[in-house]
């Protein structure tokens, strides 16, 4: 359940299932408690799942790997908190294969980078930055969450999930 704060009642979800209802999931679990909120969490931030059941926002850091994205808001800076607000640090990731595609709008994404949607059939990999937000910088094949496949405007990007780590595929004798 999604709940909404009496101060801002109509704030958009920044991520949006286009390609989910069998190709993605939500994975439930629980916000890391030291995690500081010295960023906000939006929708479609990239998370790292942290052990067992807790998630943590993806930064980068040594020894983290991209899980899925956030499904929901701790915004202290927008004054929402879908998570604490229950008492229970209740958490939600969608994952999916690369049949999941979604929409992410802005501020979710790293709106400073540069967005070029590849046009020659390539792959442009996304990786999350040092706030957890979907950037083509720095994405590796082993840091890939997803794969940009429109900018559809300045403020609304389609991705789809891949979390297919290419770098660690070992191909046979006569490939």
């Amino acid at each position: 359940m999604f709940r909404a704060t009496i101060t801002n009642p109509s704030q958009k979800r920044t991520i949006r299932p286009i390609y989910a209802q069998h190709q993605a999931t939500t994975w439930g679990g629980f916000l890391d408690p030291a995690w500081t909120k010295s960023f906000d969490i939006l929708p479609g931030t990239v998370m790292a799942r942290k052990s067992a059941e807790i998630f943590t926002p993806f930064t980068g850091a040594a020894g983290q790997k991209p899980f899925g994205l956030s499904a929901l808001f701790v915004a202290p800076n927008l004054g929402i908190d879908e998570v604490t607000a229950t008492g229970t640090n209740l958490f939600t990731v969608w994952v999916g294969d690369s049949d999941a595609v979604f929409e992410i709008l802005a501020p979710a994404f790293d709106t400073t980078a540069t967005w070029t949607a590849p046009t020659n059939g390539g792959q442009q990999l996304l990786t999350g930055n040092a706030q957890g937000k979907l950037t083509p910088v720095g994405a590796t094949n082993a840091n890939a969450i997803a794969e940009l496949l429109d900018v559809e405007t300045t403020d609304k990007i389609l991705i789809r999930l891949n979390r297919f780590n290419l770098g660690a595929v070992t191909l046979g004798a006569g490939s």
